[in-house]
């Protein structure tokens, strides 16, 4: 079950959802829960989306590219005031992440549901985040202790002190871009160049830093839960190694092979790390982890993609808590309060080809979701839905609980076996591969091992 949605006295009454397809929808439900309007803004393209036709109000805000619509800050901010929204939740992706924004809404006269945009600024900032980790105790991965600078001889002289293989990675970089590994001294020079000049165009930050790159990392992040007055818990680690050009496939909570001991030293480093940044609502700390050992490698100051997992282990319904925070309210659930319980896995199941990965934008002529015991779907899309060119190309989520590993994966097995999506082409062949892979079943698979498994080059 997941935890008490009773409404407290000083919940929001109202709040403006700025997002669109699943996310809007899981968020919009959670207010059902907490009897909260919702307004739902959506792009000209996503008249029809679930979120827009089952909000008590919904907004046009611009035509579908995002930059004229989901992107568009004084457009959200104007939707609010019409409405008379009292908040707005971000999602994830599109301006969850934007210190401006969430200036701009605080200061329009609206509680942002998240952090405080100089939290957002400093930990979207790996050079500060970083910095701000170690002198929270958190381990993170060897490297320079701020950006690079243009001395060459220094910048090799740090590389051979890191020890090769090394990587160069921007400052304001994310979703896997703004990365350059070097294996080699010769090498070095012209990738930190190239990497400031990308990082130039793409982030408008040319500053790049250097760490050691680990061979055969996993993906583990911990889930953070705080209330900005000073109070923080954790509800344990989610692995997302099973990845494609670091972008995530599946995900899993809790990861295979941590222990009891591991959950609870780096659970509590990172309540300690909320704690002394002020830190307010969800949170997540991703670490690479090789050998034992768990490097810092960014913090997400949003909701998830793969926040459900942890819900399933954990019983704690996270988009109800975010809410609960952004009414003021202190956080209600203590770390003794937080179990875990069996097992989760999620799917994400994308319209996209699934040899080449190019999008499959197009008509769904027949949608089924599977169902049993242990089985969650997180989807907008519904029979004769039309999946718009303009956005992500993920379509919905398919995860799965069990008393245990194996029961999970092996619902799931069942589940992407029952699953229909006809009309346009998707990835769950893909899935159906990696769930009956050997070395997955096994658990504990790196990073680079679906790079591997598809003979594509990381």
């Amino acid at each position: 079950m997941l935890a008490n949605t009773e409404q407290a006295p000083d919940m929001l009454d109202k709040i403006l959802i700025a997002n669109r397809g699943e996310i809007a929808l899981r968020i919009l439900r959670a207010c059902r829960e907490l009897e909260i309007e919702a307004v739902c803004v959506h792009s000209s393209a996503d008249r029809e989306q679930k979120h827009a036709l089952l909000a008590d109000e919904s907004v046009c805000i611009g035509p579908p590219a995002s930059t004229d619509s989901y992107l568009n800050m004084p457009a959200i901010i104007s939707a609010a005031e019409v409405t008379d929204a009292q908040a707005i939740h971000p999602g994830y992706g599109f301006l969850s992440e934007n210190a401006d924004f969430a200036d701009r809404v605080e200061k329009s006269g609206f509680t942002f549901i998240g952090p405080k945009a100089e939290t957002i600024r400093l930990m979207g900032d790996k050079v500060s985040a970083i910095r701000a980790m170690k002198e929270a105790g958190v381990p993170t991965v060897p490297g320079s202790a701020g950006a690079l600078d243009d001395d060459e001889r220094k910048n090799k002289r740090l590389a051979a002190e890191i020890g090769y293989p090394v990587m160069i990675k921007a400052a304001g970089g994310g979703g896997g871009r703004g990365m350059r590994v070097v294996r080699e001294e010769k090498d070095l020079i012209e990738a930190i160049t190239t990497t400031q000049n990308e990082a130039r165009a793409a982030f408008g930050n040319e500053m790049v830093y250097m760490e050691k790159y680990l061979e055969r990392p996993r993906h583990v992040e911990f889930q953070v839960l705080a209330d900005g007055q000073g109070n923080a818990i954790h509800l344990g680690e989610r692995d997302c190694s099973m990845q494609r050009r670091h972008q995530k496939v599946i995900e899993e909570a809790p990861a295979p092979g941590i222990t009891e001991e591991e959950r609870e030293r780096m659970g509590a480093r990172c309540v300690q790390a909320c704690q002394e940044i002020g830190y307010r609502g969800a949170g997540t700390f991703e670490f690479l982890y090789e050998d034992g050992n768990f490097y810092f490698i960014e913090m997400n100051t949003r909701l998830q993609v793969e926040h459900p997992v942890t819900e399933l282990i954990t019983g704690i319904d996270i988009v109800a808590e975010q809410l609960r925070i952004a009414s003021g309210e202190p956080l209600s659930i203590r770390q003794s309060d937080v179990r875990i319980d069996g097992h989760a896995v999620e799917c994400r199941i994308n319209a996209e080809d699934p040899r080449s990965f190019a999008p499959s934008p197009g008509r769904i002529q027949n949608w089924h979701a599977p169902g049993g015991p242990g089985v969650r779907v997180d989807s907008h899309v519904y029979n004769g839905y039309t999946v718009p060119p303009y956005y992500d190309s993920m379509i919905g989520k398919l995860i799965t609980h069990g008393p245990d590993r194996r029961a999970a994966l092996a619902r799931m097995r069942q589940a992407l076996i029952e699953v229909v999506v006809e009309g346009i082409r998707t990835n769950i062949a893909l899935h159906q591969d990696l769930v009956t892979d050997e070395a997955f079943r096994e658990g504990g698979t790196d990073i680079h091992y679906l790079h591997k498994k598809l003979g594509v080059k990381g």
